[in-house]
């Protein structure tokens, strides 16, 4: 991916089919401004879905370190459910 470039919304509407050739040819993505401040970024549809697979992928990392991690405290401290049965027929008697 090249240096995104900054224009303005008015700059890319006068030229919006060479700011979307240059996204998909030159992989070169358009920060757009209104007023001064950033508001979009124009970018090739295939580097878009790419972005998604790799947040997507953190995501799914996070999420099963998390259960990995709730579930490893879980066991801690536990006992079986043959272990609880022993414990409450000792306390019967």
């Amino acid at each position: 991916m090249n240096e995104p470039l900054t224009e303005t919304m008015s700059e890319v509407r006068r030229h919006l089919a060479d700011t979307i050739e240059r996204a998909r040819h030159d992989h070169t993505p358009t920060f757009i401004t209104q007023r001064g401040k950033t508001t979009a970024v124009l970018i090739d549809a295939d580097e878009y879905r790419r972005l998604l697979a790799i947040e997507q992928a953190a995501e799914d990392a996070w999420l099963n370190r998390l259960a990995d991690e709730s579930e490893q405290e879980g066991r801690e401290d536990s006992v079986s459910l043959e272990e609880m049965a022993r414990e409450l027929t000792q306390g019967q008697e």
